[in-house]
């Protein structure tokens, strides 16, 4: 913590604005202010503080060097801005985060670290984290996606023909095959750029790789000139799945092994330079284990209640029983899509359902009929009609071509929205 505290004092004293930040009053009370004005909202002065200590912890534990602190500044200061210009049209639209979304996020994350969720307060605190600050960061970045996948995401189509290309073409193709851990350094050109704009953009992509050639870090030069949003943790986009790499990739990565960084390559709107920093052999093949099954469903109403739907089944398991037909009283009494065709689900693997539905499937033999049982969706009986090993390899190829294609026009649209927000939107910074 001391070294970071340094750092910090380093930056403060070479920075003037960044002294203001921290500006006392008489009584020994922070004193806060606004460093930008954006359309209705501003960005405040602990915001900035706040982000600069984030920034300086994150290159003290990855150990890489930082740009000079007035460049620094302005590029954390530009990422505030544009957050702020984000919220507010999340605001606009009126896109909100539940706690319970925000909760269910912070168990994952607890999940994923094998932290008990009540722990996760003392384990933010332990690493100099507030819990309350590391909320509000949290809610806001999962509004950020949110808003993100509505205004962009959404709108984003593929087409059976273009993951038809994408199957064909990578077809034995051994970037797909593998998983990537990468990083990245992207300049945008500017908006309806000029043949003269695109060779300076070009100009200056070419001077930063030969930089990283004549043995400059990667994750330094991300840091410093790097316009995505991951350039502050050094350009890093971590592990990829093959099939997810963006098309544009593809021909870049097909020669290069890790610690290869690639030549400068352009997109629609902007430069890249990529690094691979490990690769790993990725397994092709892909085998799920799948049940079929039927089931009748009586959903509790205004006319029928609970106990009245159980009965109800208990009369049609003992016609059944009898022999009557299940697919014949499915059509008759069963609520829901499937009851025309005789309650058949079709075939489904592990997850498909709810765990109440799952739970009474998984303790059954081919050919057992269930006891009436409770789900949120109301009572049911289920038949267990068939059980297979499903290679499902040709469906997740498409599946993940059809995400590649997505994350590969993602990556410009998302840009290009950015750009299009700042460029609309009245700003005013104060330092």
């Amino acid at each position: 913590m001391l070294k970071i505290r340094s750092l910090y004092a380093i930056l403060a004293l070479s920075a003037a604005p960044l002294v203001a930040a921290e500006e006392l009053s008489e009584t020994g009370e922070f004193i806060d202010g606004v460093v930008a004005i954006v359309n209705e909202g501003v960005v405040l002065r602990s915001q900035l503080v706040d982000e600069t200590k984030l920034i300086l912890k994150r290159a003290q534990d990855q150990g890489f060097q930082l740009p000079p602190p007035d460049i620094l500044q302005e590029q954390i200061l530009e990422r505030l801005i544009v957050t702020e210009i984000q919220l507010q049209r999340a605001d606009q639209i009126g896109l909100v985060v539940s706690d319970q979304m925000l909760n269910e996020a912070i168990e994952n994350m607890a999940r994923a670290s094998g932290i008990p969720f009540e722990q996760m307060p003392a384990a933010l605190a332990a690493d100099g984290v507030d819990y309350t600050d590391f909320r509000r960061g949290l809610r806001d970045e999962i509004t950020l996606e949110q808003l993100r996948r509505i205004m962009v995401t959404q709108n984003i189509n593929v087409s059976d023909r273009e993951i038809q290309a994408c199957l064909t073409d990578l077809e034995d193709n051994a970037v797909v095959n593998s998983r990537w851990n990468l990083s990245h350094i992207l300049i945008n050109l500017p908006n309806d750029a000029t043949a003269s704009q695109i060779e300076e953009t070009r100009a200056a992509v070419e001077s930063i790789y030969q930089s990283i050639v004549d043995g400059a870090d990667f994750g330094e030069m991300a840091v410093r000139h790097s316009q995505s949003d991951t350039s502050l943790r050094g350009g890093s986009l971590g592990w990829i799945e093959g099939q997810q790499i963006p098309s544009f990739f593809i021909e870049v990565l097909t020669d290069m092994q890790a610690g290869d960084v690639s030549e400068p390559f352009r997109t629609s709107s902007s430069f890249h330079i990529v690094k691979v920093n490990e690769l790993q052999s990725a397994l092709q093949k892909s085998e799920v284990d799948q049940f079929r099954a039927r089931h009748i469903l009586i959903t509790p109403n205004e006319i029928i209640d609970d106990e009245t739907a159980k009965q109800q089944l208990e009369d049609a398991l003992e016609k059944i029983k009898a022999g009557e037909d299940f697919a014949e009283l499915a059509k008759l009494l069963s609520d829901g899509p499937t009851a025309p065709v005789g309650g058949d689900l079709g075939w489904a693997e592990a997850g498909t359902y709810v765990p109440e539905f799952e739970q009474v499937v998984s303790g059954m033999e081919i050919g057992d009929i269930s006891e009436p049982f409770r789900s949120p969706f109301g009572w049911h009986i289920v038949e267990l009609l068939e059980r297979r090993v499903y290679d499902n390899t040709e469906d997740l190829k498409r599946m993940n071509c059809d995400a590649r294609i997505r994350n590969s026009k993602m990556e410009d649209e998302t840009q290009l929205w950015m750009r299009r927000l700042r460029d609309e939107a009245f700003v005013d910074k104060r330092i």
